[in-house]
């Protein structure tokens, strides 16, 4: 009777460790098909809209992930599970990059400095190549130079007039050989002219920039 009894007992125990188990199979699977149908989904999401909710979609992908990536030691086949895995890491990793690449390449400062006073004809980089400026646009290109400087002076930092000196001597360089190659007595007075009007300006305006950013460091 004993043996009999003994026997159930056993068989008891059997059925509860294989429903328990088959329990937490399920559970690791529903973890599994949460984790690939999440990024199933973000895959379907242009990268425009990603890029304004990336931080919400990366903490969802990291949580799934999680879950999934324990999930593995309740799967049967764990093989096959953490071959599952690395698939849909490597599909969302995939994505992830496709993301970060369509997102705006910040625009260096210097560069945005050059283009405002230059347009496209200064190249990009620590050379001041000013072999384009001639006889016949110099004139333009400093009245330019001055009007873009006018028009905002308010909005320079310490570090852009350090870079508009720089563009302003280099230009001024360039003169000096444009005078050997034709420059007219006409347009070289002109220039005189708008170099007069903007040195003191420039010099003025310089000094309040650091007087303003003195004033708010110590503030």
């Amino acid at each position: 009777m004993k043996k009999v009894q003994l026997l159930v007992g056993v068989a008891v125990l059997t059925v509860s460790f294989t429903s328990c188990k088959s329990e937490e199979e399920k559970m690791a699977e529903q973890s599994f098909d949460r984790y690939e149908k999440y990024v199933d989904s973000v895959n379907n999401v242009n990268e425009a809209e990603a890029l304004t909710n990336w931080q919400a979609i990366e903490a969802g992908y990291n949580d799934r992930m999680s879950d999934a990536d324990m999930a593995i030691a309740n799967m049967n086949d764990q093989t096959a599970a953490q071959d599952r895995l690395e698939k849909t890491k490597t599909k969302y990793t995939e994505y992830k990059s496709k993301v970060e690449a369509s997102a705006p390449k910040p625009v260096d400062r210097k560069t945005e400095i050059r283009s405002a006073f230059f347009g496209g004809s200064m190249a990009a980089g620590a050379d001041m190549d000013m072999s384009w400026v001639n006889k016949d646009n110099i004139l333009k290109v400093y009245n330019d130079f001055n009007n873009e400087f006018e028009k905002n002076k308010d909005n320079y930092s310490r570090e852009d007039f350090d870079e508009i000196k720089a563009l302003y001597e280099a230009l001024d360089t360039r003169k000096n050989t444009v005078e050997n190659e034709g420059l007219s007595a006409a347009d070289n007075r002109k220039i005189a002219e708008l170099k007069f009007k903007f040195g003191p300006k420039f010099k003025w305006e310089r000094m309040g920039a650091k007087a303003n950013e003195n004033s708010e460091a110590k503030e």
